[in-house]
């Protein structure tokens, strides 16, 4: 064999051993990798849990189902306080590391917030409502100074309470709107069956969302869902409802009523609320919003009928007459149903016909679903 030859043969050999040593390193990489993901598959899992009090060198957990242990907590673990999330050893609950403290969620996917634009004059029938309203809420969000001027501090919140469709949510709104308030909108029974073991924590959530917003008006629909009288019943769902109830009262008692931020409740169902909740220094000015009566509903037909397209000679008086008890929402319903008649018929503008027909079919739908409800509980 020539010389030549010889060194492209080792040439050759040598190029060939880099590529095999390059390969060998890339293979006992990739060795390394999956032996390390494979003993992360064989770990025991951590378990995320909430201390809720702190005893000497141990805590008290809170685990996902709701219990509480005393645990012990790993060396080296400091700074824990109550409030805080860990993660523990699942077989003996010890605390092994502290997680970074964050929101459990985004609160505003979860509640409403808006700037609503409705104003007094679109609310009819309530002058008296409108005008507490804006004595309690209203001017503390505008002059505060005035109360500071004479010493004396307003209410934290009100109470608005009646029957269904009176235009509670309505009048909460306008004030929001009148104020230039962000409205943060919470309802109770929601909170009480979606959240289960996090409900104390959103509401703390809400407020400080408020906080951060504000000027602006927390408004907690059905309250009566979480505030109502507390019963000596140990359900796992009724504490953990109660403790929600605690730690909105907490909330309340816990900021200045001039800070820029107001609560609103708003119940169907007065009778059954707790007696914490109402008294001195929380929701203490409770605003009773009726059904209207013959001259209210006057004007709520004309603010719902201002924008239609009406026949010449309709006279409300009479078409107001057959709405007797009817209330804010069951009149919008007839005007709308008058639109829908008479665009049925191909016409251009709304009759008296068309009102008195709306009229019939509101009182049938409200008949038919008091059936039901007597049905289901009668």
């Amino acid at each position: 064999m020539k010389s030549q030859d010889l060194d492209k043969y080792i040439f050759r050999y040598s190029i060939d051993a880099n590529t095999l040593e390059e390969e060998n390193k890339l293979l006992k990489t990739t060795v390394e990798q999956l032996t390390e993901q494979l003993d992360k598959l064989k770990e025991n899992p951590l378990m995320v849990c909430e201390i809720r009090e702190m005893i000497n060198d141990k805590a008290i957990i809170k685990i996902p189902n709701g219990n509480e242990f005393l645990v012990n907590i790993l060396e080296g673990v400091k700074g824990l306080a109550a409030g805080d999330t860990v993660l523990v050893e699942q077989k003996n609950l010890t605390i092994i590391k502290k997680l970074s403290t964050k929101k459990s969620f985004d609160v505003e996917k979860f509640v409403i917030v808006e700037k609503p634009e409705i104003t007094w004059k679109e609310i009819g029938g309530l002058d008296k409502q409108i005008r507490e309203i804006q004595e309690v809420v209203e001017l503390p969000l505008k002059k505060p100074e005035l109360f500071k001027k004479i010493g004396i501090t307003p209410p934290k919140g009100i109470l608005l309470y009646g029957p269904p469709g009176t235009g509670k949510t309505l009048l909460a709104k306008a004030v929001a709107a009148s104020t230039n308030s962000t409205f943060i909108e919470v309802v109770g029974s929601e909170l009480v069956q979606k959240f289960i073991g996090e409900g104390a924590k959103l509401i703390k959530e809400v407020f400080t969302l408020a906080k951060e917003k504000a000027p602006s008006i927390i408004f907690v629909d059905e309250i009566d869902a979480l505030a109502a009288k507390r019963i000596e019943i140990g359900t796992s769902g009724e504490r953990e409802v109660q403790r929600t109830f605690m730690q909105f009262l907490a909330e309340l008692d816990g900021f200045k009523p001039l800070n820029n931020v107001k609560v609103i409740g708003c119940t169907n169902r007065k009778d059954i609320l707790d007696p914490a909740i109402t008294r001195p220094g929380r929701l203490d000015r409770l605003i009773y919003v009726p059904i209207c009566d013959e001259n209210g509903r006057l004007e709520i037909l004309k603010v719902h009928t201002k924008n239609m397209n009406l026949a010449k000679g309709i006279n409300f008086n009479t078409i107001n007459k057959k709405m007797e008890e009817f209330s804010g929402a069951e009149i919008r319903a007839v005007c709308t149903e008058a639109g829908y008649f008479a665009i049925r018929k191909n016409k251009s503008k709304v009759e008296k016909e068309d009102f008195l027909a709306a009229i019939d079919k509101v009182k049938k739908e409200e008949e038919l679903e008091g059936k039901d409800y007597i049905g289901m509980f009668g």
